[in-house]
């Protein structure tokens, strides 16, 4: 098979479309499926060429997911209708991971915690503070970003994250934010944002439980480091 042979004259079971019609989008290498979303090639590269320049040049699917709309437009075959598309199709894979789940989810422990929520925040570039609201059986009644940017008190006060958890009625929160560079080691101000809050819920009634601090494919939990203890 000639390096530059379009892909609609390939064989069909080696043409991504068509082997994710006969065997499922499981089956796919990820060039594969960034090729169908690519569709059509340029004169010298097929769709699966280019897309394996994609993931060449972001080196992982973690950094591809940052990906902006200057940046896809630089590479060769892609232009601005196929960034866009491409764009759209990972902002909605993130809106589809961030939708709550059919049934209720129960939080026992901080496994529990980014097993069910973590994977959501492993490509934001930015930091995100969010509240998950628990029953009295520890199950999640609600998950809520609070907010966005660099995090500090000014940015999560108290009273944006208990408001919510009052509304829910929740009986106790978990506290839990990103670390874009990767490192879920918790700062001094993670530390001292999380005593704040273990204080404003004594007052309001509604126990804090943990602060889980996401960094790429791994976590902190500053309720296993000791930082809960006697508070």
């Amino acid at each position: 098979m000639s390096e530059f042979l379009p892909i609609n004259q390939w064989p069909e079971g080696d043409r991504p479309r068509e082997k994710l019609i006969t065997k499922g989008p499981e089956s796919l290498s990820d060039s594969e499926l960034i090729a169908i979303l690519v569709g059509t090639g340029s004169q010298n590269n097929s769709a699966l060429d280019i897309a394996r320049q994609i993931l060449n040049d972001y080196g992982t699917l973690f950094k591809f997911g940052r990906a902006n709309l200057s940046e896809l437009v630089s590479i060769k075959g892609i232009g601005e209708a196929k960034a866009i598309t491409i764009l759209a199709s990972l902002e909605l894979g993130k809106r589809v991971s961030m939708s709550p789940p059919d049934k209720m989810v129960s939080i026992k422990s901080p496994e529990d915690v980014f097993q069910y929520f973590g994977y959501r925040y492993s490509d934001y570039s930015h930091e995100v503070f969010s509240v998950l609201m628990l029953d009295t059986a520890n199950q999640v009644l609600s998950h809520k970003a609070i907010s966005s940017g660099t995090l500090n008190q000014s940015l999560a006060h108290p009273r944006e994250v208990f408001k919510p958890a009052i509304d829910q009625k929740a009986n106790s929160v978990i506290l839990m934010h990103n670390h874009p560079s990767g490192n879920p080691t918790p700062s001094q101000e993670d530390i001292r944002l999380t005593e704040k809050m273990i204080e404003s819920g004594k007052i309001l009634g509604i126990s804090v439980l943990d602060h889980v601090v996401i960094g790429g494919k791994n976590f902190t939990s500053l309720a296993q480091l000791g930082y809960f203890d006697g508070k």
